[in-house]
């Protein structure tokens, strides 16, 4: 079992590897099929939609919508608790990961939200604003 503070093993060659090096790097990109102009995502060789291996890396807009969330307790010491969820991207790809900016129990199915990079433990993470009606975090 790898304990939190573990980084992860970055892929030795591939779509994964070049996506967390992109991350690293401070790019947020996600693959788009040449052949039938849509997105992929997580980093494949070949498009889930049509089976083309003519898979191109584009910047996505960075917007989002929760598809879904739940909360991941944790003792006020280690942290309180937290939430993990589902973003649709409007690229039509969907991404895991945490929404920041408000509390873990306010994160709401429909939440509207942007994707930035963020450090943690020397590793680049997708993270996701929550947008108010406004429009700011």
């Amino acid at each position: 079992m790898q304990d939190e503070s573990t980084p992860v093993a970055v892929p030795a060659a591939g779509p994964e590897r070049h996506w967390f090096e992109q991350l690293d790097a401070g790019n947020f990109t996600i693959q788009r099929c040449a052949a039938c102009a849509k997105h992929v995502f997580y980093p494949r060789t070949q498009c889930v939609h049509c089976g083309s291996d003519r898979l191109e890396w584009v910047r996505p807009c960075g917007r989002g919508t929760v598809y879904s969330a739940t909360i991941i307790r944790n003792k006020p010491e280690d942290g309180g608790d937290r939430n993990l969820s589902l973003i649709d991207l409007e690229e039509g790809v969907r991404m895991m990961g945490c929404v920041q900016g408000v509390h873990a129990h306010a994160v709401r199915i429909g939440m509207a939200v942007s994707a930035r990079i963020e450090r943690q433990d020397g590793k680049a993470i997708v993270v996701w604003d929550a947008k108010t009606q406004g429009g700011a975090p």
